[in-house]
This record gives structure tokens, C-alpha cells and sequence, in this order.
């Protein structure tokens, strides 16, 4: 009896670790989704100020800066055990602000402080789930498994976003936050479950643990600045989160009120049609990887996503503004699978940890990227903030290919290697 091979867009499900942190990352990641609409537009209702709500915003990126720390936790005790402690712990701040609402004591300043302990947790989901992927993973599906993981990212960007905003208006805030709840215990659970078979390319490599993290920290540091195509990459994270997200993600409240005049539902349509648009971009990124030089994608996407940003903070209609963002979700999934496939497919696997540890430190640029059009938008006016953060981001783009041009836009370059064995 012969043996059908699946196809390589779905190979990554053949692992049992896999099939259980998909799951696991989709409920993650819809909590994820549905909180932030949620409590978003609970803090920008209940104060009025889009400073507060970019204060509310920034508050989710503080964990960046131990993004590397937690790097080297995931190397040192593993990958699973890190990412199933943290989840716990979303479980239990989850929790709190349910009690809260259901016993009607929630205010937006317990919000802030609560969005304060979750945000030292919260940046390094992504990183350290996507280190778990390459650890159970071999690179030649590794594309492939990351387009399919970052269709949960995308999935719940949909579902999230529309039923967090139909449950807020239905039930209200406490039943709201039972179904957040019951997400992160479901994926507690299903993320115990990941990490038992390992299916790598060469045998495990010998993790840190001899010496101490610091000295693991500097290693992991220093890998990343020494190998050009790292560092590049690393350099153009850090310029999206500044530049991109927080006209993606973050101000998408203050956009939807003041400048569409919608109100929550109109919120959850328009980050439901960015997720659409990245869920197709991530499928279709996961059936044609092979044909495709990775870090040139990459970057074609990237001023693609600032380009289409551009267009939509200077629309003033919902229903343009909604196509846009389909196209915009596109380009930003694209830009985002390219790029963890980059950093990992053809990396050290000791430092993998530690690699996405650093990546997630570059989130933190996200920060300042929020406060200072939260301060400079009610003095300036938000459409001419969002187009210079939108120049600024594409001539920043153009800089990065010119001073990293040999890693990564060179067509030899190992971050443009095809993934030719990635086949069916």
C-alpha cells in the first residue's frame, strides 16, 4: 500500500506537537484579540482622551525590553515550559478584571494597572511560540509552518475582533470577559501538551545552563549583531513596530470614532478585514514559499504595508477604509512570516530563544512610536501625523536595503535561499 504524501502547506500538522499548538496559539491569540478591542474602547469611553488610550496601548509593549530574558529562559528550561507558565498567568489577570466587571468594581485606572503585569508577559507570546515552531519543526517545512501559524494571529484577528465587539454590546463586559477566560485556560492546556516529540534537522543542540543568563544574554546578543542579515532584519522590526503598528493596531479606536464616526461594531469589521487580508496573505505565503527569494518578499511587503496605511488614515469613509485594510492585512502578514522564517530557518537552533527574545525587544519601539502621536495628534490633527509616521517608515525602509544590500537583497544571500526541499 503506498504512502500519500500531504502537501507541504500542511506538513507541519504531521507533528503531534504541532497539531496541539496550533490550537493553542489560536486560542492565545483570540483572548489576545478580543481584550484589546474590549478593553480599547472600555478606556477611550470612560475617559474620553486618546492619550489615555495610547497610555492604555503602550502599557501592553512594557514586557519588550525582557524580551531577550525571556529568550534565554526558553533556551535554558524549554520552550513549552516557558510558554505554559505564561499562559497561566493570562489566566489568572484574565480572571481578576472578570471578577471585577461581574461585581461592577472595574475602572479604567485597575485597567491600566492590570494591562501594566500583562504587559510584561504578553510581547514574548509571539517570540517564544514561534521558537517552539522551530524547535519541533524541520526548516524545510518551517515556512510553510509559519505562514499556517500566523494564520492564527490572523484568524483571531477576525473572530476576535467580532465577537469581542458583538459580545461587549450583547452581554456586557463580565460575561465578555468568561469567554476570554475560558480561551487562555483552553490554551494553557493544550500548550502542556506541545514540545513531547522533537522532529529537528541535526541532534539537539546543548542548551545554555552552565553558565549563567547573563552570560547566555550576551551571547545571544552578540550572535545577533555580528550576522548582517539578523541585524538588518532586527533594524526593520523595529522600524514597523514604530512606524506601522500603531496606525494598525493601536489608534484603530481613536480612528473608528473620530475620524469614521463609527462606534464598536464599526471597530471589529475594520480589524476583522485586516485579519482577512493576512490569513489570505499567510495561506497563499505557505503554498508558493518555495518560489519566492524570502527577504526580498520581505521588503516588498513592507512598503507595500506603508503605502496602504497611507492610503487608509487619509480616507475618511468606513467602507474605503475596510477594502484598504484588507490589502493592508495582506501585506503585514506577508511582511511578518518572511521575516520569523528569516530569523530562524537558517539560524544556530541554541540561540533560537534567544533570537526571538531579541525580536520581541524590538516591539518596544512600539512605544514611543504610540505616546508621540497620542501627543501629537490632538495639537497637529491625526491625518497629517499618519502620513509623515508612513513617509518616514518607506524612507526608512529604503535606507536599511541600502546599508544591509549584500544580506539582504543580494538574490545569493542565505536570508533569499528558496525553500527548494519544501516540496510535496
Amino acid at each position: 500500500m503506498s504512502i500519500v504524501r500531504p502537501r507541504a502547506a500542511l506538513a507541519p500538522f504531521q507533528l503531534r506537537s504541532f497539531r496541539f499548538q496550533w490550537p493553542a496559539d489560536l486560542c492565545t491569540s483570540c483572548a489576545f484579540e478580543m481584550e484589546t478591542l474590549i478593553l480599547g474602547w472600555y478606556v477611550l469611553v470612560e475617559t474620553q482622551s486618546v492619550f489615555i488610550l495610547t497610555i492604555y496601548a503602550s502599557m501592553q509593549h512594557i514586557g519588550t525590553l525582557l524580551g531577550p530574558m525571556f529568550g534565554v529562559m526558553g533556551d535554558r528550561v524549554g520552550q513549552r515550559k516557558l510558554l505554559s507558565v505564561m499562559r497561566a498567568l493570562y489566566c489568572l489577570l484574565a480572571g481578576l478584571i472578570m471578577s471585577l466587571a461581574l461585581t461592577e468594581q472595574l475602572h479604567p485606572y485597575p485597567v491600566l494597572a492590570i494591562a501594566a503585569v500583562m504587559g510584561m508577559v504578553r510581547p514574548s507570546d509571539n517570540g517564544m511560540r514561534t521558537a517552539l515552531t522551530a524547535e519541533t519543526v524541520p526548516k524545510t517545512h518551517l515556512m510553510s509552518a509559519m505562514g499556517i501559524q500566523r494564520t492564527t494571529q490572523d484568524t483571531a484577528r477576525i473572530a476576535g475582533a467580532l465577537s469581542g465587539a458583538g459580545l461587549m454590546g450583547l452581554v456586557g463586559m463580565g460575561p465578555a470577559y468568561a469567554v476570554i477566560f475560558c480561551l487562555y485556560t483552553a490554551s494553557f492546556l493544550l500548550t502542556t501538551q506541545t514540545g513531547a516529540a522533537k522532529l529537528v534537522d541535526t541532534a539537539p543542540p546543548e542548551q545554555p545552563g552552565s553558565q549563567s543568563p547573563w552570560r547566555d544574554l550576551k551571547e545571544g546578543l552578540n550572535y545577533v549583531f555580528t550576522t548582517p542579515y539578523l541585524l538588518g532584519t532586527m533594524v526593520l522590526a523595529l522600524l514597523l513596530n514604530m512606524t506601522a503598528f500603531p496606525l494598525a493596531n493601536s489608534l484603530q479606536p481613536y480612528i473608528v470614532k473620530e475620524v469614521f464616526g463609527g462606534n464598536q461594531a464599526t471597530l471589529g469589521y475594520m480589524i476583522a478585514c485586516t485579519g482577512s487580508g493576512a490569513v489570505f496573505g499567510s495561506i497563499a505565503l505557505s503554498r508558493i514559499n518555495r518560489f519566492l527569494h524570502p527577504s526580498r518578499l520581505m521588503i516588498y511587503a513592507s512598503l507595500t504595508w506603508f503605502l496602504m496605511l497611507l492610503i487608509y488614515t487619509q480616507t475618511t469613509t468606513a467602507r474605503i477604509g475596510m477594502i484598504v485594510l484588507f490589502f493592508s492585512g495582506i501585506a503585514q502578514g506577508t511582511a511578518l512570516v518572511t521575516m520569523a522564517a528569516i530569523l530562524l530557518r537558517n539560524s544556530d537552533p541554541k540561540y533560537r530563544g534567544r533570537i526571538m527574545g531579541v525580536r520581541m525587544l524590538a516591539i518596544y519601539s512600539n512605544m514611543p512610536g504610540i505616546l508621540l502621536a497620542g501627543f501629537l495628534i490632538p495639537r497637529v490633527g491625526f491625518a497629517p501625523i499618519a502620513a509623515a509616521y508612513c513617509v518616514c517608515g518607506i524612507l526608512a525602509t529604503f535606507v536599511i536595503v541600502y546599508y544591509w544590500r549584500a544580506a539582504l537583497w543580494n538574490g545569493n544571500a542565505p536570508a533569499n535561499a528558496h525553500s527548494s526541499t519544501d516540496a510535496p
